[in-house]
C-alpha cells in the first residue's frame, strides 16, 4: 500500500512571492516588478526568488538557520539546479526532489517522514517556477515567437516557502499517497494535461481505496496544474475506470489566471502552482476543512522528447485537515 496516515506533522506558515502576471492572485507577500528580479539571467532570478521566500519565512517567524533541521526543495531546472543553488546559501541539510509539477507534494511526503518521529522539529519546503526560464528549457525561448497550441499551458512565475513542524497548528497533514509512474504513450510536449491526467486519476483512486474513503470525504480535491484539458480527461478517466464521479475537484491551473487569462491557453503550470493556490486561495476562504491536494508532474526532458520518446507522468497526493 502506497498510502500512509501521519501523526503529529503540521503546516505552520508560508511566504509567497509572485511574478508580474500573477499579481491578480492578490493574497501574496511580495511581487517581482520584472522577470529579471535584479539579476543578469532568468535562472539567477529564480534562485533569488527561492532565497527571498526562505529568508522572509525565517524572519517572519523569528527563526535562525540553526532552528531549521532541513530544507526540501524542487523546481523545473536541469538537475534541480535552482533549488540546489538556493540551498547553498544556508548551513542547513538539504534534499533536492524532482517530480516536476508534483514536487511540492513529494517534498511534503519526505518532510512528514522526517518530522513524524519528533527527532526533527522544523523543516522548510520550497518550490518555484519561472516562466521564461522554463519555456527556454522545455520548449522555445519567448523571443523565438513560436505559436502555442490551445492544449499548452503557461508556466507560472512564483516561489513559495512552507514551514512545517511537529508543533500543533490549525493545518494538519493527515495522510499521503505515493504515486506510480504512468506512461500512456503520449509524446506531445504541448499537451501536459493529457499526459498527467491518468497519473492523477490513478493516485486519487488508490488513495481512496487504500484509506477506504469516498470522494465526498473531502470538501475539495485540489489538483495542481492539469489545466482545462487535463481536468476534463481526469474526470472522464475516473468515471470510465472506477465509476467515480468527481464533483468536488478544483484545478489550480484553471483558476489561477481567471482574472488575466490572455495567452495562457489551457491554464497555469509549474511546481509552484499547487502551493501558490492552496495558500493564497483555498486556505484563505476558511470553508474547506478536509483537503486532498494532488500534484501532477510530466517527467520529460528535452533530450528524450527530441528522441521521440513518449512522456511518463507521476502524481502524489497529500491529505490536509484544517482544525478550527
Amino acid at each position: 500500500m502506497a498510502s500512509k496516515k501521519i501523526n503529529g506533522v503540521y503546516i505552520k506558515d508560508n511566504f509567497i512571492l509572485v511574478g508580474p502576471k500573477e499579481r491578480a492572485i492578490k493574497n501574496f507577500d511580495l511581487i517581482m516588478s520584472d522577470y529579471y528580479y535584479g539579476e543578469k539571467t532568468f535562472e539567477q532570478a529564480e534562485i533569488k526568488m527561492q532565497q527571498v521566500v526562505i529568508n522572509s519565512l525565517l524572519n517572519k517567524n523569528r527563526l535562525l538557520h540553526n532552528d531549521i533541521n532541513f530544507i526540501i526543495g524542487g523546481d523545473l531546472s536541469n538537475q534541480v539546479s535552482v533549488s540546489s543553488y538556493a540551498a547553498s546559501k544556508y548551513n542547513i541539510p538539504f534534499l533536492g526532489v524532482y517530480s516536476a509539477c508534483a514536487s511540492f507534494c513529494e517534498s511534503l511526503i519526505f518532510a512528514c517522514e522526517l518530522l513524524e518521529n519528533k527527532k526533527k522539529e522544523r523543516g522548510i519546503v520550497v518550490s518555484s517556477s519561472h516562466n521564461l526560464h522554463a519555456e527556454k528549457q522545455f520548449r522555445f525561448p519567448i523571443e523565438y515567437g513560436a505559436p502555442k497550441a490551445k492544449t499548452s499551458t503557461f508556466t507560472t512565475t512564483a516561489s513559495v516557502a512552507t514551514l512545517l513542524t511537529n508543533e500543533i497548528t490549525p493545518i494538519k497533514i493527515e495522510s499521503y499517497t505515493i504515486g506510480k509512474v504512468i506512461d500512456m504513450g503520449i509524446s506531445d510536449v504541448s499537451n501536459m494535461g493529457a499526459i498527467m491526467a491518468p497519473a492523477g486519476a490513478d493516485t486519487i483512486m488508490r488513495h481512496l481505496n487504500d484509506l477506504n474513503r469516498q470522494p465526498d470525504y473531502y470538501d475539495v480535491i485540489l489538483t495542481g496544474d492539469l489545466g482545462i484539458v487535463g481536468s476534463k480527461l481526469l474526470k472522464i478517466y475516473l468515471e470510465k475506470t472506477a465509476n467515480i464521479k468527481l464533483k468536488n475537484q478544483i484545478d489550480c491551473g484553471i483558476d489561477i489566471y481567471k482574472d488575466d487569462n490572455e495567452n495562457v491557453n489551457s491554464g497555469a503550470s509549474g511546481p509552484v502552482v499547487l502551493p501558490l493556490y492552496l495558500f493564497s486561495k483555498i486556505l484563505k476562504q476558511k470553508k474547506y476543512k478536509k483537503i486532498l491536494i494532488v500534484g501532477t508532474g510530466s517527467l520529460h526532458s528535452p533530450l528524450f522528447v527530441n528522441q521521440k520518446l513518449s512522456i511518463p507522468a507521476i502524481s502524489h497526493a497529500v491529505s490536509l485537515e484544517v482544525i478550527s
